[in-house]
């Protein structure tokens, strides 16, 4: 394919993307399901040439930057405090999940390797991170299900990528070794966060003196990649490093980033990660064709791959809800005893946990990567296929009526002060430094209204954080005039830059400073 025709299809591919988000809006879907619904269709399209997705490029374009988003916003005291319990489901799960896969697959068809066996289990085994923010986004869930679920789709990659490389090892020379595995695992994790953690801390030091909002947004975009090539360079796992760095820049961002930095930073941030998020489910559905193509067809996959694809993906389910209601079950025994830091799940969210393992692009990724004349390559990628398709389409459409259906219960983790009280424990140390400069050397008051602005409003807050319920209406109204104000400022301001009486440096800072006053005033609604 000539070069311009190539860039063709990705400015086409993201048009699509475009429609089928808008589809997805109007019609209730979650964006995944339209996404990958919508690649498949489009993968057939007459004309259209066929897809060949490198997996090795597609992990390393896409992986970093959304397993650097997914630690950028993750709780980092919540994920500290419930470890064990991600660790449960990023390391044990996977092995376990693993083993089943490779039993029934080796049960199905008794002349596969069992190194091929495991490489199936090794592939499907890790719930994927960019699928799993695709389907939490669109549903509700208690605190501790989201930093559950958010914290293993970060780390579930390298206990999956560990067992993926000695299965595929095991399958090429007939020897395989428990203890090498988990030994290399510990290394690999263990190094990764060290050359992670180390590339946070020199992004700290190189942002503190860049002094430019956009080179540090641009060395703040690069760090994801940056840390993964260095760990996979080391031949450490690029996953954690990425996830650690996530971390440590995560932790310093509100130290070393300026108001407008940040504002400038995350606009971007947001729409890169939306369409390579969108991207890569659509390249999942257009690489539909070449999996067909290889098994000879709709009828021929079906016929003599359908029943044996079923019962993977059911064993995968099963083995999910295996492990995490035993999980809960040891919880609930260890509370039993006595131990206060032991908090059970419970049925309700036992269940929701099992049914939220969507499978996605690293699982497309490694199924790909497989090497030409690898036993059972085919059944392989026709199953890594259908897993993807079942559990995006399946669980994750129906994820939010699981919710609905056990009923869990009210979240009872709450912080020490609420945001009206930490709202007005700013106002009364701001007030506070404003009332020792407001008067000079001499005594003499020489910032009167400044002095008065922060005293009326450290006064204002603090009232409406003891009588919240009674301002909240107040407020509201409050803000829909300043908002109508706004609007009506917008107007004018359009006004005069049509007519000529203002140019086009007067029109951009005052439309800034009526934007802040917006934002401002819809976050204050909310």
């Amino acid at each position: 394919m000539e070069p311009t025709h190539l860039f063709e299809l990705v400015i086409a591919m993201f048009l699509a993307i475009i429609a089928l988000q808008y589809a997805a809006h109007r019609l209730g879907l979650p964006p995944s399901v339209a996404l990958l619904t919508g690649g498949a269709l489009l993968a057939f399209v007459p004309g259209l040439p066929a897809i060949s997705v490198d997996p090795e490029l597609v992990l390393v374009i896409f992986l970093p930057p959304l397993l650097m988003d997914g630690a950028w916003s993750i709780a980092l005291s919540r994920l500290r405090r419930h470890m064990i319990g991600i660790a449960s489901l990023a390391v044990g799960a996977v092995f376990f999940t693993c083993i089943v896969v490779a039993v029934v697959a080796h049960l199905i068809f008794p002349s596969l390797p069992w190194g091929a066996c495991a490489a199936l289990g090794a592939i499907v085994a890790p719930p994927d991170a960019v699928s799993a923010r695709a389907v939490l986004e669109r549903v509700r869930l208690p605190r501790r299900l989201q930093i559950l679920l958010e914290g293993e789709s970060l780390l579930n990659d390298a206990s999956g990528l560990v067992l993926f490389r000695f299965a595929v090892a095991a399958a090429a020379t007939g020897a395989f070794s428990a203890g090498e595995a988990v030994g290399s695992f510990f290394v690999l994790a263990l190094g990764g966060a060290v050359v992670g953690i180390a590339v946070g801390l020199a992004w700290v030091k190189l942002i503190r003196h860049l002094g430019d909002d956009y080179l540090i947004i641009a060395a703040t975009v690069l760090l994801g990649w940056i840390s993964y090539l260095l760990g996979e360079l080391l031949h450490v796992s690029g996953v954690i490093a990425t996830v650690s760095t996530g971390l440590i820049a995560s932790w310093h961002q509100h130290t070393v980033f300026s108001a407008a930095t940040r504002m400038r930073g995350t606009s971007f941030w947001t729409v890169m990660i939306f369409l390579m998020e969108a991207a890569v489910f659509t390249l999942i559905g257009l690489s539909l064709r070449d999996v067909v193509e290889r098994g000879g067809g709709f009828t021929t996959v079906i016929a003599t791959m359908g029943l044996p694809m079923l019962a993977i993906i059911v064993a995968l389910v099963a083995a999910r809800f295996a492990w995490v209601f035993a999980s809960d079950l040891v919880m609930r025994s260890c509370a039993a005893l006595g131990f206060t830091r032991a908090r059970p799940l419970g049925a309700g969210g036992a269940t929701v946990l099992s049914w939220a393992g969507v499978r996605g692009v690293v699982t497309l990724a490694l199924a790909l990567s497989l090497p030409e004349g690898f036993p059972g390559r085919d059944f392989i990628l026709a199953t890594s296929f259908a897993v993807i398709l079942g559990t995006v389409l399946v669980q994750g459409t129906t994820l939010g009526r699981v919710i609905a259906w056990v009923r869990l219960a009210p979240e009872t983790e709450r912080a020490r002060l609420t945001m009206s009280q930490a709202e007005a424990a700013m106002a009364q140390v701001q007030f506070g430094i404003v009332q020792n400069l407001a008067y000079d050397a001499e005594g003499k008051l020489i910032h009167p209204q400044l002095l008065e602005r922060y005293q009326r409003r450290a006064t204002a807050i603090v009232d409406y954080a003891e009588r919240t319920e009674h301002y909240v209406p107040l407020l509201h109204a409050h803000f829909d005039v300043v908002l109508e104000a706004v609007a009506t400022g917008r107007r004018e301001l359009i006004r005069l830059h049509r007519a000529g009486d203002i140019d086009d440096e007067t029109l951009d800072e005052l439309e800034r400073d009526l934007d802040l006053e917006e934002l401002s005033a819809i976050s204050a609604k909310a």
